[in-house]
């Protein structure tokens, strides 16, 4: 049997779409997360969000990566590792 070292912080690749959704009376329009997946290699989740932005219900999609601690719990800010079509402001996260 091997021990785990709980002490090595964690790398999370995520690919997270968005879907432009109408509210109000103005129609104005926003985006709200669609679908989120996670992956073990930068190069899998950024395939995933060029191919998810292809799709005709998927407005835009960022791959980004995360790192866990997980001694606390607590997780980084996200960086980024691609962007493309309708994304939030970076401000929005």
């Amino acid at each position: 049997m091997s021990d785990t070292d709980d002490t090595t912080s964690k790398v999370h690749y995520i690919c997270q779409t968005y879907v432009e959704t109408t509210t109000g009376r103005t129609g104005q329009s926003s985006l709200k997360i669609g679908k989120q997946f996670q992956y073990t290699t930068a190069e899998q989740a950024t395939g995933r969000a060029e191919r998810e932005c292809r799709s005709d219900d998927c407005a835009g999609a960022d791959a980004y990566m995360v790192i866990e601690d997980p001694q606390s719990g607590e997780v980084s800010e996200p960086t980024f590792l691609i962007r493309v079509g309708k994304v939030p402001e970076l401000d929005d996260f």
